[in-house]
């Protein structure tokens, strides 16, 4: 009688269990084409010239390849950076000029679309090193380190003026929108900071549940998303940081962790996670659908770009790379 009765009860939580995993509809459509890569390297940005065809890639292990196609297929560059290894994690360009971060400490400098490269020196005193770049016009340029420390140069690299009057500290994620707010998520992913221009610091937020944030970002109206543990999307209902709409699970029950979001249209957006995991929101992220061809990707997908409605990029682990060809329709 008392194992028929614990027969009873295990059936009863599996039943529970299957009835609170989601399974999203399928994608009708699938918009992403693979890119063969000639390198095994973890990619960690992609940025192009005023030329939407001609783009580069940047990575670990010095790893630097050029398209000239809009990024159907991609040629490796060697740098002459001597017998360090660097782990280039930013590439952005303002027409022909061009710019990338490295660590340890590296910046580089083109202003012929990327057929020189320059070395900038930075100094022993910058906390941190150099993570993040953006190509903001002739000679100028906003960089981020590492630890939350946020500079601009307007000639050419020669001198940076600091933004933030202290680092941030270590940070787990960071995030630029248009107007050039910040937002970003401390290493262990238990508290934000948001820090806008004219800010002299960071102003720190704690995360609104107990599962550890994974990383956030702004929306195209600018309000924030967030990332969560166990797959878990948040907006906010405003620009205020502390006005959270309610937790999203797009599959509830899933093991498998959200990396990053990205808008290719104010209702259109895309989030990528492990183990090639995509799902697409044509609704400002209501509702979801996934992208099941794209689950065979033998990889996680870390990283989701648009350059522009019609272009965008999906960067993965050892060298996967998906393009954007095209508008897909909501099933």
């Amino acid at each position: 009688m008392r194992a028929w009765k614990q027969l009873v009860i295990l059936l009863a939580i599996a039943l529970l269990t299957t009835g609170c995993k989601t399974f999203l509809p399928t994608l009708s459509d699938n918009p992403w084409e693979i890119i063969s890569l000639p390198v095994e390297e973890n990619l960690l940005d992609i940025g192009f010239t005023g030329d939407t065809n001609h783009g580069w890639l940047v990575g670990t292990n010095s790893s630097l390849l050029e398209t000239n196609d809009g990024g159907k297929t991609w040629e490796p560059r060697k740098l002459d950076l001597g017998e360090q290894n660097y782990r280039l994690s930013s590439v952005s360009f303002s027409g022909q000029e061009g710019w990338v971060t490295g660590q340890p400490s590296l910046l580089l400098h083109t202003n012929d679309g990327g057929k020189s490269w320059a070395q900038i020196p930075l100094s022993e005193k910058l906390p941190g090193a150099p993570s993040t770049i953006l190509a903001r016009g002739a000679n100028s340029a906003e960089m981020t380190t590492d630890l939350g420390a946020i500079y601009q140069t307007a000639d050419g690299g020669r001198n940076w003026k600091a933004m933030v009057a202290e680092a941030f500290g270590v940070v787990r994620s960071l995030d630029r929108a248009d107007d050039g707010k910040y937002v970003a998520v401390s290493s262990r992913g238990n508290f934000f900071s948001v820090w806008e221009p004219g800010d002299q610091a960071w102003h720190p937020y704690n995360r609104n549940s107990s599962r550890r944030v994974q990383s956030m970002g702004f929306t195209k109206d600018g309000r924030l998303w967030m990332l969560a543990r166990g797959g878990q999307v948040q907006f906010t209902s405003s620009s205020d940081p502390e006005d959270w709409q309610e937790v999203q699970n797009p599959e509830f029950g899933t093991s498998w962790g959200l990396l990053d979001l990205a808008y290719r249209t104010p209702d259109e957006l895309w989030v990528v996670g492990g183990s090639g995991n995509l799902l697409g929101s044509f609704d400002g992220g209501k509702t979801w659908q996934k992208d099941k061809e794209v689950e065979n990707v033998p990889a996680n997908l870390y990283r989701i770009v648009f350059l522009s409605p019609e272009q965008g990029f999906i960067i993965g682990q050892r060298g996967t790379l998906l393009r954007y060809q095209g508008s897909t329709q909501a099933a």
